[in-house]
């Protein structure tokens, strides 16, 4: 149980990486009150874990409906980890489609963020998702969907205490920093996309 926590706890942790929302995050926030960004931070893991925990446990249900085998939504899946890990590698976060220019314009004049756009798709986006629903399929024991339900909720903790504390961690890791971590990522998340294309490559054929 321990070794299925840690795991899925580094695999997620990679394909969300919260840290690499830190600079997109005090973007957005930049005239926020200390209250206001602890609100936030609260309603945004909190946003985190429902939509997670939702899709791991409805999205085969969900692939039944549209009628997508697991083995393409590994594949797929994995296409779009492998994708993300590239934005990550080359150091362009701030140029995919969740964090583009004009959606930081857009979230600046809302009253709210936590749910859009950092719950989704920043934080919880195609990548983990896929992630979370190929797990369901893998881990059929009631134990393991359970162990996985855990790692969902101690991520949104994380993803709490890291924006709750983001202009800290801004400070002690500066922009340079920051991206270097993202880079790190990168490299590991590409891994699990290829890992997934290989899995769904074998459950195919």
């Amino acid at each position: 149980m321990i070794e299925l926590f840690i795991a899925t706890l580094a695999s997620i942790f990679s394909v969300v990486n919260p840290l690499g929302a830190v600079p997109v995050y005090l973007a957005m926030t930049p005239e926020y009150t200390q209250k206001e960004r602890n609100r936030t931070s609260r309603l945004t893991s909190l946003y985190f874990f429902l939509i997670l925990s939702l899709f791991f446990l409805a999205g085969t249900w969900i692939l039944g409906f549209f009628g997508i085998s697991i083995g393409a939504m590994r594949i797929a899946g994995g296409l779009v980890i492998m994708s993300s890990g590239y934005t990550l590698l080359t150091g362009n976060i701030s140029k995919s489609g969740a964090t583009s220019k004009k959606v930081t314009e857009e979230a600046l004049h809302k009253e709210d963020i936590s749910f859009a756009p950092l719950a989704m798709p920043l934080l919880s986006g195609p990548g983990s998702i896929s992630l979370l629903i190929t797990y369901f399929d893998e881990y059929p024991l009631w134990w393991q969907k359970g162990t996985i339900v855990g790692v969902i909720l101690t991520m949104a903790v994380i993803v709490y205490l890291i924006l709750r504390f983001a202009p800290l961690l801004y400070q002690i890791l500066g922009e340079a920093g920051l991206r270097a971590l993202s880079r790190i990522m990168g490299f590991i998340v590409m891994s699990i996309g290829v890992q997934f294309i290989i899995g769904g490559i074998s459950k195919v054929f």
